[in-house]
């Protein structure tokens, strides 16, 4: 087992190391609040577990053998890209910096004005001191986000379809060590891409700044709308 982890997680780092349409979520997440990029982290790897799992049950061959099936996820991904693209651009333009419905929340680590979450990951109070509805709606709606940009591309279920079986050694029992690995694969990337986290989250002093966070949802609004554009146009 020792001769296959050492090389899988291995593999698992150069794929992370990759950037794509979930690195530039995940980092403009984390402009917004530590909270924000964990729970997007979350989400991401749920999607990725999920996809190994579907792997591991042989589904993602129908998948890649069905070219509607494909070519139907292959257009929904890339809607996604592009909204969530267009959402950032959006942000950008009005100046907030921030993006999505929770405009309102604090810039300055104090809570929004509907008491949702802060952008350094403060939390508002419903009065006992707890969060409060407003913030723990905003986290399980960063956690759908990095789900929904996972689940919705294709790549990502054929990509599981052809790694993970690479590390199963002849003879072994391939469902439940195939299950096995994809859990190790998101468990492994979720503290990868914590590390992204909790590096913005250094840099908050600086990206804070708002000229600098117009930029940066620029700069990731561009690339998720190009991202979109680039897989919706793919044969």
């Amino acid at each position: 087992m020792l001769t296959t982890l050492l090389p899988f997680l291995g593999a698992c780092l150069l794929i992370a190391m990759s950037p794509g349409p979930s690195t530039v979520l995940i980092v403009r997440s984390s402009l917004r609040s530590r909270r924000a990029g964990f729970m997007t982290v979350l989400g991401n790897e749920t999607g990725v577990f999920v996809w190994g799992l579907v792997a591991a049950f042989g589904l993602t061959a129908l998948l890649a053998a069905s070219h509607v099936a494909y070519e139907v996820l292959r257009f929904g991904g890339a809607a996604v890209l592009i909204v969530f693209g267009v959402q950032a651009l959006r942000a950008a333009r009005r100046g907030d910096g921030l993006g999505g419905a929770d405009a309102s929340d604090g810039t300055d680590g104090s809570e929004g004005t509907d008491g949702s979450e802060g952008t350094d990951g403060a939390v508002g109070s419903d009065g006992r001191g707890g969060p409060s509805g407003g913030a723990r709606h905003g986290s399980w709606r960063f956690y759908r986000a990095g789900l929904l940009l996972n689940l919705a591309n294709p790549k990502a279920a054929v990509f599981a379809m052809s790694f993970l079986p690479q590390f199963v050694p002849q003879g072994a029992p391939q469902l439940p060590l195939m299950v096995t690995l994809a859990a190790l694969w998101a468990v492994f990337e979720v503290g990868y891409y914590g590390l992204y986290v909790w590096f913005v989250g250094r840099l908050r002093r600086v990206l804070s700044r708002a000229h600098v966070r117009r930029r940066l949802e620029q700069v990731s609004g561009g690339v998720l709308v190009a991202l979109g554009v680039r897989l919706a146009l793919e044969g």
